[in-house]
């Protein structure tokens, strides 16, 4: 199962890092699908892979085979050049970090890529590469993030830079990380600013970024490390909940904006396997079996991939009537962030548990399943 799930992942992310080695991610990335969006879809697309590729790249090659090791040693490689590419002003596919709104939002992907790669991506640099990553994440100061999740990418930029070594913004931290207490609704959900949206952003984006956020800067920030517990306990309930949305078939509700993120939208999910804080009744090998058919059931679709292997718009294959306008092809890459586990050794109970059907499977089936009760 975990082969499975590599190939899917390097499947995805294969066309994207390939062309952006060569310097050529801008001439191949397909730039039709609404075009007003063209300038802002390397970058999305190339941070959002590294969001969901990063555990595995930082996993301990000690505890993998040797064709999976060799793997991994050759990917690590093209990531590091990768980002090179991205940033030298004299690079033909240097990337855009400073103009509209956009950008703000993948260098916080690309950063948040840093923070689970630390040894892997962050430490490598070279003095040159490191330099330019950094003007580019400070360049997206210019972008003033509104008060939504967006407050949640400023402060990812920061950690990117404060992973860099240089000066990093307290307030940027403190700001997001204070804001979205406010914005806690119960039940390990959050408002999206002040009022509740019916989407999948607590997991796309704001508990995976919360609690990474709070325990990076927990050493730095006292305001940060008592926020550590109460953040986590809030993610494993919404984890949870996501769990109990997986179907029989792997099917899920396609409910709210950016559901062409696919799979994307169990990021939490796979990251509290990846974490270890996933809440009882639910187990690694459990949330494996659910992960597996939901990735099955949308891997299969015809239509996901285009002649040159990038991903189409849509949920289940090609299905453009699902993309918002600022949906663009480098967009659909948040999907990544379904293969997190892959971070963890194939000795982990996550690979290593056997077949456990999950609650939606135990329930449909007839069996034995556990009754949901909110949680403050």
């Amino acid at each position: 199962m975990r082969a499975e799930w590599l190939d899917a992942l390097l499947r995805i992310v294969s066309p994207v890092l390939d062309a952006l080695e060569e310097g050529r991610l801008k001439e191949k990335l397909p730039l039709g699908f609404h075009p007003q969006r063209a300038d802002y879809a390397p970058l999305e697309a190339f941070g959002r892979s590294l969001t969901g590729l990063a555990p595995w790249l930082e996993a301990d090659t000690a505890d993998l085979d040797a064709e999976e090791a060799a793997a991994q040693a050759r990917l690590r490689e093209k990531a590091l050049r990768c980002l090179d590419v991205a940033t030298d002003p004299a690079s033909p596919d240097r990337m855009l970090f400073d103009e509209g709104g956009q950008p703000l939002v993948d260098a916080a992907f690309l950063s948040h890529g840093l923070l689970r790669a630390q040894k892997a991506l962050a430490a490598p640099l070279d003095g040159r590469v490191r330099q330019n990553l950094a003007e580019a994440l400070r360049a997206t100061r210019q972008i003033v993030p509104g008060p939504t999740n967006w407050l949640l990418f400023s402060a990812m930029a920061e950690a990117g830079l404060y992973l860099l070594g240089e000066d990093w913004d307290r307030l940027r931290v403190l700001s997001a990380l204070r804001s979205f207490e406010g914005w806690y609704v119960g039940d390990g959900t959050y408002g999206d600013g002040a009022a509740f949206h019916w989407d999948y952003y607590n997991s796309y984006v704001i508990h995976p970024m919360q609690v990474d956020l709070t325990a990076l800067f927990a050493p730095e920030l006292p305001e940060a490390a008592a926020l550590c517990g109460r953040v986590k306990a809030r993610a494993a309930r919404y984890a949870q909940v996501l769990e109990r949305l997986i179907a029989p078939d792997g099917s899920y509700p396609l409910i709210g904006r950016s559901i062409c993120y696919r799979f994307g939208a169990f990021h939490l999910l796979s990251q509290a396997a990846l974490e270890g804080f996933l809440m009882p009744p639910l187990t690694p090998a459990s949330v494996r079996c659910a992960l597996t058919a939901v990735l099955r059931r949308v891997m299969s679709a015809p239509g996901l991939f285009d002649a040159e292997g990038f991903l189409r718009p849509g949920v289940y294959g090609y299905q453009p009537e699902l993309a918002e306008e600022y949906i663009n092809t480098g967009s659909l890459y948040l999907c990544t962030a379904l293969f997190l586990p892959l971070g963890l050794s194939p000795r982990h109970a996550f690979w290593s548990g056997g077949d456990e059907a999950w609650t939606g499977l135990r329930a449909w089936r007839g069996e034995t399943a556990c009754i949901d009760h909110a949680q403050d």
